[in-house]
């Protein structure tokens, strides 16, 4: 995709919400955007939006459709940007309204005014370890074979892989997080702003070329994030989702 793509005023950003039937407290706010009760110039998602959700494999999609329905519809009315996460990928097959950016594609520069902003859901720079198992679990050939034994051993290990998200532990507040920060990226990135989800740790701090932004993620706390006017200091507004919301 080479055209430029502008971060929009008013734009709702979700990363990390983890949906699933255990954390279900996304659903109201789609819905809202969706009977346009909210309205947002823009939608982007920054990864981890689904618990489980693997392009290709069927049954990933079982307790998501609604949501999937949703955000589809959503952007036949308003640009919706995906950055596909650890959690959610190879989603072309699902969405056909929807911009994806898997993992090769990221970090994205998006432009809001006169400031370039990347945009990343976080686990694009990992180790080598960790670049061939996420190359690995996103090839079509090992998704096909990977999907068949899972239908043979009657969804075990989809069941596994769902029991285990289900349990960990998503908020844990990370006390060397700046120090990784500064030291993993240093001058890697020209930019005013770098956003990323994964981390889940609500930060934001200046480095030396640009501000970093470390995104609240939905499923510990039920927060989004607003994209405001260069007036305030702040690029991004913090939104918590409201009781009314969270009780549908």
């Amino acid at each position: 995709m080479s055209h430029r793509l502008e971060l929009r005023e008013g734009a709702y950003i979700i990363s990390d919400a983890h949906y699933s039937p255990q954390r279900p407290q996304l659903l109201q706010l789609i819905q809202d955007i969706h009977s346009k009760k909210c309205k947002p110039s823009q939608l982007i998602l920054m990864g981890d939006i689904f618990d489980a959700l693997f392009g290709l494999i069927e049954y990933t999609y079982e307790d998501n459709l609604e949501m999937i329905d949703l955000l589809e519809d959503i952007a036949k009315d308003i640009e919706v940007i995906y950055f596909e996460g650890n959690h959610d990928f190879n989603l072309k097959v699902l969405f056909k309204n929807i911009k994806i950016f898997p993992l090769s594609k990221q970090p994205k520069t998006l432009y809001y005014k006169n400031k370039k902003v990347c945009m990343a859901h976080g686990d694009f720079d990992g180790k080598t370890g960790y670049k061939i198992y996420t190359a690995l679990i996103r090839n079509p050939v090992i998704l096909f074979v990977l999907k068949y034994i899972d239908i043979l051993l009657s969804h075990r290990i989809i069941k596994g892989i769902e029991a285990y998200l289900d349990k960990k532990d998503d908020c844990v507040e990370l006390s060397w997080f700046e120090d990784f920060i500064k030291n993993r990226f240093g001058d890697r990135f020209v930019c005013d702003y770098f956003i990323e989800g994964h981390f889940h740790q609500n930060r934001s701090f200046k480095l030396s070329s640009f501000t970093y932004i470390n995104l609240a993620a939905f499923a510990c706390n039920q927060r989004y994030f607003i994209v405001k006017s260069f007036q305030d200091k702040e690029l991004l507004e913090e939104v918590k989702l409201s009781k009314e919301q969270k009780n549908g």
